[in-house]
């Protein structure tokens, strides 16, 4: 199922902090829910809040896809080569071009990793500004039918700027994370 991620910017962590417990107890569950600013400290005041992860903030998944596909097409261009000019038909036969071919598509896909790692993540490039002016972004995974939950809360909070949308995380994702947080705090109390 695909959902979609809507974006608001506010100043207020009080406002946001209030707004992600009135989603929650309209069954929107917290991994859905995220505040993306540059005030760590804050955040942590304020115990509610589910702020965005290291790894989020940056573009490591999109730049290792990246540098996984360039792998790919190269890994396919020594294959194709490999054969079309009869080097497999020595005693190795097609081992070493195999084994380059997987180290090609290792070694791409690391480096784009490795790429990503200092760059800021591609979704969040557009609000760098509000940021910097020390305002706060505040986004919902939203799966279809639950946009309604989202309308009536931003009616109670005036203050909330819309900032558009964009692709949002799979939704096996949000169900992996919220059982996994649900198993550990409801098992080992």
């Amino acid at each position: 199922m695909k959902t979609t991620r809507y974006f608001f910017i506010s100043d207020d962590l009080d406002d946001l902090e209030r707004l992600e417990e009135e989603l929650e107890q309209e069954g929107i569950v917290t991994p859905q829910i995220h505040v993306l600013t540059n005030n760590e400290s804050g955040v942590k005041h304020h115990h509610h809040l589910h702020a965005v992860t290291d790894l989020m903030k940056r573009d490591v998944v999109h730049s290792s896809l990246i540098g996984a596909a360039v792998g790919a097409c190269l890994a396919i261009v020594v294959l194709v080569v490999a054969a079309l000019t009869g080097w497999t038909d020595t005693p190795a036969g097609w081992v070493p071009f195999i084994f380059l071919a997987i180290v090609l598509l290792g070694f791409f896909t690391w480096e784009g990793g490795l790429r990503g790692i200092e760059t800021p993540n591609v979704q969040f490039e557009r609000f760098e500004r509000a940021l910097k002016d020390k305002k706060h972004v505040f986004f919902v995974d939203l799966e279809p039918g639950q946009e309604e939950i989202v309308e009536r809360a931003v009616k109670r909070h005036p203050s909330l700027q819309r900032a558009g949308t964009g692709g949002g995380a799979p939704h096996w994702i949000i169900t992996f994370q919220y059982r996994v947080k649900r198993f550990f705090t409801q098992t080992f109390p």
